[in-house]
């Protein structure tokens, strides 16, 4: 049940880990998987993450650019636009008040527990 709940969790903040991610620079898909595993988020299979990339770049929050590979395949590199970072830094904002509003109803004596 726990891993069930985390997923539900994660669906609906993905989207803006991702843009997290991407606010410290431009990474290509599998460091980004690697940033939000890093981060606790557990393993982002790629069917998750380049459908929500394409999404991010169609709604014009996200660039991407090909490189060659020096020994591999080519990279796919994104950046946020300043549009991504204006909207990343907006949802930021409206996230940690949500999960402030959150932690009253969970903890209303200020007792967190372990």
């Amino acid at each position: 049940m726990k891993a069930e709940r985390r997923t539900q969790w994660l669906r609906g903040v993905l989207d803006l880990c991702v843009l997290g991610v991407l606010a410290d620079g431009e990474y290509y898909g599998y460091a980004i998987t690697q940033r939000l595993e890093q981060a606790g988020l557990g393993h982002i299979k790629g069917g998750t993450l380049y459908p929500l990339l394409a999404r991010l770049e169609e709604a014009g929050l996200v660039t991407s650019r090909w490189t060659a590979g020096e020994q591999g395949p080519g990279r796919k590199y994104y950046t946020l636009t300043q549009q991504g970072n204006h909207t990343f830094k907006e949802q930021a904002g409206d996230w940690t008040s949500f999960t402030e509003h959150v932690a009253t109803l969970i903890y209303p004596r200020g007792e967190k527990q372990e």
